[in-house]
């Protein structure tokens, strides 16, 4: 063996040791945000239901959203500011995260029915974790090289599918079995595990980097054109979404399909899909690269949506083909955003990359609340069919638009180089 030959393979397996131990630790970061999110989205709000309390006080819960889509107003200070002097990112998540234990614990000491309070302890949990988001995120980013961007992204889409379960699924279990306080000691106890990961993160001292490069800010984000591009691409790719999931459920209802089946549909398929589609996304975007994947799943995307929209203008009949179509559905959105949030990394900045990201995710998430927020109203006034239809449309023609801004991207970075 030559010796270059025997220097490259040392190389190579110093590098699989470090590569593998950085997606453990993204797994466990990713994984400390989706168990608390799920208890708070998914556990509480039914428990609350069954204690009595009011779809309206239920209802207020949709606040504690706020942070996850404003937080992109803090994340220029989570960039800048070291909190800890040997520790940046790995300082922010281990002090978020500590609070987050500490006030998942505090809902003990308070009953499910006790609305304000809730909403209160809510609130802190929420902050917490989206700025735990943008720490992990500008992470993420400056520690995956371009190869390795798919698979953390497909990382964190398994962790929230798990966020699913543990946070979702297990406390409703335990709170059946057990009650109010041992359930939120467990998932307290299980949110102290991920503090690990944040003891292991490998980060290199970026010290020197700040002193040279300008501060962290939004005017920086603007004034990048590759990372506006992205910005359009994400408000238009993801813009017929919220339009078609706000009233998935209800039309599944509407239907008379019964509210258990809903849930397992819902439930399992998001499950399901967080592990094996994100995955899948992740092998496509090595094979397809994003202009491939996102185009594939758009089309698959608008297939799905034109069969609703077919079955509720009574073109088609029967549960099946909608149970294949809502479960599908859910498999391509987790995989769609395995393939952006890869672009979006591809385009943030190694001096900015918690704000880069978080602007666009926030982006991308508003839009997609836009089309919910607005969906109910559409479908009262045009009816299920004329608004699945319009979300198909939609949807296509966010595929051709993004096909042609990704296909000249790439011609122009030939031409650059």
């Amino acid at each position: 063996m030559s010796t270059v030959e025997g220097d490259s393979g040392a190389a190579s397996a110093s590098a699989s040791p470090r590569r593998s131990r950085l997606f453990v630790v993204l797994a466990g970061l990713y994984l400390a945000q989706s168990i608390p999110s799920y208890l708070i989205a998914a556990a509480i709000p039914p428990i609350m239901r069954e204690q009595g309390v009011s779809r309206t006080a239920i209802g207020l819960i949709a606040v504690l959203m706020l942070p996850l889509v404003l937080k992109f107003l803090w994340a220029a200070q989570v960039d800048a500011l070291r909190p800890i002097a040997r520790a940046h990112r790995a300082g922010w998540i281990f002090i978020t995260q500590t609070g987050t234990v500490l006030a998942i614990a505090a809902l003990a000491f308070i009953a499910p029915t006790d609305t304000i309070a809730f909403i209160a302890i809510g609130m802190v949990i929420s902050l917490l974790i989206s700025t735990q988001d943008i720490a992990t995120d500008g992470y993420a980013v400056r520690q995956l090289s371009p190869r390795d961007r798919p698979f953390g992204n497909a990382i964190q889409g398994g962790a929230v599918a798990l966020g699913v379960v543990i946070g979702g699924t297990m406390s409703l279990v335990i709170y059946h079995h057990f009650g109010w306080a041992p359930m939120i000691w467990t998932v307290a106890a299980v949110s102290v595990l991920p503090l690990a990961a944040a003891l292991a993160m490998g980060e290199s001292d970026d010290r020197s980097e700040a002193r040279v490069a300008p501060r962290p800010s939004l005017r920086a984000f603007w004034a990048r054109p590759e990372a506006c591009e992205a910005l359009i691409i994400a408000l238009v790719y993801r813009a017929s979404e919220g339009l078609m999931k706000a009233m998935e459920g209800p039309y599944l209802v509407d239907r008379g399909v019964p509210l258990d089946i809903v849930g397992y549909l819902s439930g399992g398929a998001a499950a399901t899909a967080g592990l094996i589609g994100s995955g899948l996304a992740a092998i496509l975007m090595l094979r397809l690269g994003a202009a491939g994947v996102l185009t594939l799943l758009g089309l698959l995307r608008t297939l799905c949506f034109a069969l609703f929209a077919a079955h509720a203008l009574d073109l088609v009949t029967g549960w099946p083909a909608l149970f294949g179509a809502a479960a599908f559905q859910t498999l391509i959105r987790y995989m769609e955003i395995v393939a952006l949030y890869g672009l979006f990394m591809a385009v943030a900045s190694k001096a900015q990359p918690g704000t880069d990201f978080t602007v666009l995710a926030c982006a991308q998430l508003v839009i997609f609340l836009i089309g919910s927020s607005i969906a109910g109203v559409l479908a009262d006034q045009m009816g299920y069919g004329a608004l699945f239809a319009l979300a198909a449309v939609l949807s296509l023609a966010a595929v051709i638009f993004t096909r042609a801004r990704l296909r000249r991207q790439s011609a122009a970075a030939v031409l650059a180089n």
